[in-house]
């Protein structure tokens, strides 16, 4: 399939301090044509309607009226993260738009975590590291 072919989806940029990670980017580019928002910000009237998607990438772009407002054939929003609190779920549901998150992502990782901040703790890891190694 073609990139012209392909959904749009808008993303903050791809790779610096706020972009959609590289190699998340790639992945998403065998399944969307990637418009950043520099980009449609420099064509909007031409970008606006092949956007049908927006990935939330650590809550950028932010999601606010006027953003929707601009994009007639927006279909869903994608947020990589757990939660959506940062996503007005009433406003974006009134423009018939649905939202996604990904609410097991993280899930393992968190709880790996949470046992090595117990274990440490307990242990008082920080505590013997500081005492050993004073720095």
């Amino acid at each position: 399939m073609a990139e012209e072919e392909l959904p749009g989806v808008l993303i903050l940029d791809i790779g610096g301090a706020h972009g959609v990670l590289e190699n998340l980017a790639a992945l998403l580019k065998k399944h969307f044509h990637l418009i950043t928002m520099k980009e449609f910000l420099g064509n909007k009237e031409e970008m606006s309607k092949k956007i049908q998607s927006i990935f939330v990438f650590e809550c950028r772009p932010t999601i606010d009226r006027e953003l929707l407002e601009s994009l007639p054939n927006l279909k869903v929003i994608g947020n990589s993260g757990v939660g959506v609190d940062h996503l007005d779920l009433k406003m974006i549901s009134s423009f018939g738009v649905k939202v996604t998150n990904t609410p097991h992502a993280v899930a393992d990782p968190t709880a790996d975590i949470g046992m090595a901040l117990m274990l440490a703790s307990a242990r008082r890891l920080v505590e013997g590291n500081v005492l050993n190694f004073p720095g």
